[in-house]
Parts: structure tokens; sequence; C-alpha cells
């Protein structure tokens, strides 16, 4: 009769009669000291790569004058507002810290809601502000939300947003920001109620509520409801800082009707007075977001309103130039990469300022109109051997004449 071979540990060599449990597999075994020790090696690694995850975001607090200072070097202007955020978020992650240290009194969200203009730098003030506090940061459209039930993201897509930022690590996403991009979209469309549901309007205003001011959200990982067998991810949102913006379109009527502009008699400082017309956003306080359509609870969680001025010739001249990341540096830059000097004169820049003050579309207009006058170099210039290109005030006339954006119509 021939003996069975004795059973052993593939791993560790020890014999059946050495080990309690001897576990069998395909074509091996394993005792009980090996799959400790096995377990201790995983521990260990994904503790390691916890510490690595949290230390790529882990935030450090900037007193309000050295957030602005960063600001600063990449918005031009804005000064109220930057100070105004500065403060707020300073405040939000000081919050943060008091409720770790177990303190009796419990500081309340400063969530911000920014009014502005389009292309006058709301989402680059939020933007530059995560980056310089290294915390995750999404942006988010309010358009697309819609109530539970109806075709359209839910409100807890914006924290799938955050999670899928930071690589789902859940600790730094519950100390991160959330810009929500155009907010007005998503008011109120009248008082008078009708016979069809404000889907995307009012309900979800209300679904807002409660993760503005913070609670646990069950947030499904890869967003949308379409996947009803997806584990989700519990979420605390009491300290992710909430950024709303919009241009709430037709507000300046609404603080006209408020804020008196119509003064007359013999004191009445007239030059203030057109100066106040010309700029009512400043003057704009929650009553009138209220009367613009956002209901009063949301507006409850949304404590700080600041306003972003209109830009003039002279911040836009600035902001072709000045910031980090300016728009003429970023084609410098471009052209660089093709081994070419590009040199713009003076009166290109003014030429610029003025067709975006004509058209009316802030910062953003001055990149498409930059695009207008620098395609067809673009185009033709690499791969040749131009090593130096001179942007004249004739050059930048003569090509935006020939683009399609000459065509618009200013109303």
């Amino acid at each position: 009769m021939a003996k069975q071979p004795s059973l052993h540990c593939s791993f560790c060599g020890r014999s059946r009669d050495e080990v309690k449990i001897l576990i069998a597999g395909q074509e091996g075994h394993i005792c009980e000291n090996c799959v400790e020790h096995a377990q201790e090696i995983i521990a260990q690694e994904l503790q390691i790569k916890t510490e690595q995850q949290s230390a790529q975001y882990r935030f450090t607090i900037r007193k309000p004058q050295e957030i602005k200072t960063y600001i600063d070097q990449y918005v031009i202007g804005q000064n109220e507002a930057k100070k105004i955020l500065s403060v707020a978020v300073y405040n939000h992650y000081k919050r943060i810290t008091q409720k770790q240290q177990q303190d009796e009194v419990e500081i309340e969200k400063s969530n911000i809601v920014m009014v502005g203009e389009t292309g006058t730098g709301k989402t680059l003030l939020a933007k530059t502000v995560a980056k310089l506090l290294n915390v995750p940061f999404a942006i988010v459209d309010a358009t697309v939300f819609t109530e539970a039930g109806y075709v359209g993201e839910d409100v807890e897509s914006m924290l799938t947003r955050l999670l899928q930022v930071c690589n789902y690590d859940v600790a730094a996403a519950e100390k991160g920001i959330v810009y929500i991009d155009e907010i007005d979209k998503i008011a109120r469309k009248g008082d008078n109620p009708s016979i069809t549901r404000d889907v995307s309007g009012e309900g979800v205003q209300q679904g807002l509520l409660k993760m503005l001011e913070g609670t646990e959200v069950l947030v499904p990982p890869q967003g949308g409801r379409k996947h009803p067998e997806q584990k989700m991810i519990k979420v605390n949102t009491s300290n992710i800082l909430f950024i709303c913006g919009g241009a709430f379109d037709g507000i300046d009527k609404v603080i006209a009707r408020r804020v008196n502009t119509n003064a007359i008699g013999f004191n009445v400082n007239k030059d203030q007075q057109d100066l106040q017309r010309k700029n009512l956003l400043q003057f704009v306080n929650a009553q009138d977001l209220k009367s613009f359509g956002l209901i009063p609870e949301l507006l409850g969680r949304l404590p700080v309103v600041t306003h972003l001025e209109p830009l003039d010739a002279e911040t836009l001249r600035a902001i072709l130039t000045e910031p980090k990341n300016s728009l003429v540096k970023q084609y410098t830059r471009l052209f660089e990469l093709e081994g070419i000097t590009l040199k713009i004169d003076d009166g290109v820049l003014d030429f610029m300022v003025g067709k975006a003050m004509e058209f009316k579309l802030g910062a953003r207009g001055l990149r498409s109109i930059c695009e207008h006058i620098l395609t067809d170099a673009m185009f033709e210039l690499p791969g040749s051997d131009t090593k130096e290109f001179h942007i004249t005030t004739e050059y930048a006339q003569e090509q935006f004449n020939k683009s399609k954006m000459n065509m618009l119509k200013v109303a």
C-alpha cells in the first residue's frame, strides 16, 4: 500500500503536525500563522496608502490677508469679494479645527453666495482658494439637477464629483470645497402655483437644504440612481464648504426698486447716483435674492453674500498682462514651445480690450478675441523657419475683421 505524502504549509513549510489549522487550496495549503502574518502585511500596506492619500490633501489654515495676497496673483480687482471670501474661508477651516478640540461653543458654517456678471471671475476665485488651501475642489452646474425621481441628476451627485477628485478618500472629501455654478438657474419660476411641477427649480433648492447645513448623505460612487445595486458611500457634509455663484441676470432691477436711485432735490449728488446705477450689484443682499426666486430656507444656509463688480477697461487691460496665468503669458508660452518669440504691441492690447467692452463678455471675451486674432498664426507658423512673430495693431484689426465674431451685432 502506497504511503500518502505528508501535508505541509506552502508558505512556511511547516507540516500538518506542527500547526493547528491547515487550509487547503487548489495547488497548496496555508497555515493559520501565515494567514495572520499576511493580514498584518495587508493592514500595514492599506494604512500607508491611506496616509499618502491624506497627506496629498493635508490643508493648512492661512490667515485672511495671506489668502487675499495669494488670490491677487491670479485675479485682478474685486477687492471687496476677495476680502469677504478670504474671511469666510478662514473662519470655516478655523471652525473645523475648533470642532476637533471639542469646544462647547459650536460655530456654524459660512457658506457663500457670489453674485456677478459673466466673466467677472466667480469660478476663478473659488478655484484659486481651493488650490491655496490644498483641499479637494469640485465644480458642479446647478442646471443639471432635478428633483429626486425625475430625469436628470440628483443633488447627491455633486458629492460624487468631490469623491472622484480625491480618489474616494472620504476623510479628505469631508473637508473639501464644492462650487455650485449657475445657482440662479434653479430660482423659483414664480410665486403663482402652476399645474406643471417646477422640477428643476424650487424642488432642487429643497433638496440642497440639508446638504448645505450639514448632514450624513448616502452618495452613489458612480453617480445617479441608475444602478440600485451599487454600494453607497456615507459622507458627512458638516465640514464641506459650499460656494454658490450666479449671474442673476435682471437682479439689478430688483435692487433698483429697493434702493432709491431717483432722489430729487438740491443736495443730491448726481455723479454719485450715476455711479450707483452703473453698479447696483454692490447693494445686493439676501432680500434681493429672495425676490429673485431663491427660497428663504436656502438663503438662511448661505449667510455670506458678496458681489463681483463689472469689469472696466482698465481692469480688462490688467487681466491681459498682470496675473500669473494671464492670456499674454499663455500665448507667449505656446509660441515659445514652437521656438518662436511672440511680441505684441500695446495698441493690440487696447484694441482687444475695446472689443471685449463692446461685446460685454467679460474676461472670457478676451480669450475669444485672442483666438480670432492668432488662429492663422498658430496654424501657419508651427513647422516654419520663423523665429519671431510681431503682432501689430493693423494685423490684429485685419484678422479680427475677417472673423465671424466681428459680424455679431451688439445690443
